[in-house]
Order: C-alpha cells, then sequence, then structure tokens
C-alpha cells in the first residue's frame, strides 16, 4: 500500500485554487507575503506547511481553509479508497491461487 502523502496532496490543491483564479506563484506569494520558492515546494509537495502558512494561502486566495482542507480529504479519502481496492485484489489473486 503506497498512499499520496497528505502533504502532495495539500499541493495539489492550493497548485489548483491558483490556477483557476489565474495566478501566478508571484502573485501568491505577494498576496499570502511567504517565498515564491516556499510555495512552490509546498505546491510540489516537498514541503508541508504548518498550519498559519495554510491560512495565509487560504486567504491570499479568498477562499475558506476550510474548503481547502475539505478538498484534501476528499482526495485522501480517494487515495485510500484506491489502495485498499488494490489490496482487496491482491488478496482476492492470492486466495485463488492457493485454491487451485
Amino acid at each position: 500500500m503506497t498512499m499520496t502523502p497528505m502533504r502532495q496532496l495539500m499541493g495539489e490543491v492550493l497548485r489548483a485554487r491558483r490556477r483557476a483564479q489565474g495566478l501566478t506563484l508571484r502573485d501568491l506569494s505577494s498576496r499570502a507575503r511567504v517565498s515564491l520558492s516556499y510555495i512552490s515546494e509546498i505546491e510540489r509537495g516537498q514541503k508541508e506547511p504548518s498550519s498559519e502558512l495554510l491560512a495565509a494561502l487560504a486567504d491570499a486566495l479568498e477562499i475558506p481553509l476550510s474548503q481547502v482542507l475539505l478538498q484534501v480529504s476528499d482526495l485522501l479519502e480517494l487515495d485510500e479508497a484506491a489502495d485498499l481496492a488494490t489490496v482487496a485484489a491482491i488478496g482476492s489473486s492470492d486466495v485463488s491461487m492457493s485454491a487451485a
């Protein structure tokens, strides 16, 4: 089971929100007062942002932090479901092989 790290899902959500608004990294950096390179690392899932930094980014994107967290939660749920389906498929193939 190889679940996607939550920091990567967080980065995906933040990047999608930024792009949906037509903002560049530079625009978001200016609005949030966070370095462009740090935001880039967050979006690529290389850094895990603090709650304060997440709040600043959400505010700069003019969206409630709760919406960001809900979207991350939704992606995490999909990721977990895919992992469980993989495990179930592996488990059922092991059973059918041992029954032969």
